[in-house]
């Protein structure tokens, strides 16, 4: 069996694991600024809930969103690399890649925007962290359309 037989093979498996990464890379990126909102509005608020806002972000970062964000790439690279798939002379494939860089850009600002939390440094309100929250939905929205119509 030559890489090309295989990648065939495995295409279907790619697809799905690609598929189950995205959502839960997307859950995160949906729910991180949210997490942020809060920590800026609530935390003040309620007595020492501040290393407990920090642990959740951490964990949603460090469990979900990464390893979510890799084999989101893994897969994704795995169905490129398959014969056939993408028509590279198309908009669409350019389009989604440059959106899931997008993507991938804006977990790291989440990145470090959540270590400026950590560290005691936050200077961002929640209405920033709300606008900022729109930014995975507008990505997704090109990517959905970009892979659907392939234009």
């Amino acid at each position: 069996m030559d890489l090309t037989d295989l990648l065939f093979e495995i295409y279907p498996y790619a697809k799905s694991l690609h598929i189950m990464a995205v959502i839960s890379w997307m859950a995160g990126l949906f729910y991180l600024p949210r997490l942020f909102v809060y920590h800026v509005e609530q935390a003040q608020k309620v007595p020492d809930s501040l290393p407990i806002f920090v642990m959740m972000e951490e964990k949603l970062l460090r469990i979900i969103m990464r390893p979510a964000m890799i084999v989101s790439w893994l897969a994704g690279g795995i169905m490129v690399l398959t014969p056939g798939i993408v028509d590279w002379s198309s908009l669409w494939p350019w389009s989604k890649g440059l959106s899931v860089l997008g993507m991938t850009w804006f977990q790291h600002w989440l990145l470090a925007r959540h270590r400026e939390f950590a560290a005691g440094e936050n200077t961002r309100t929640g209405r920033r962290y709300r606008m900022m929250n729109e930014v995975p939905t507008l990505l997704m929205v090109v990517i959905v359309i970009s892979v659907i119509f392939k234009f």
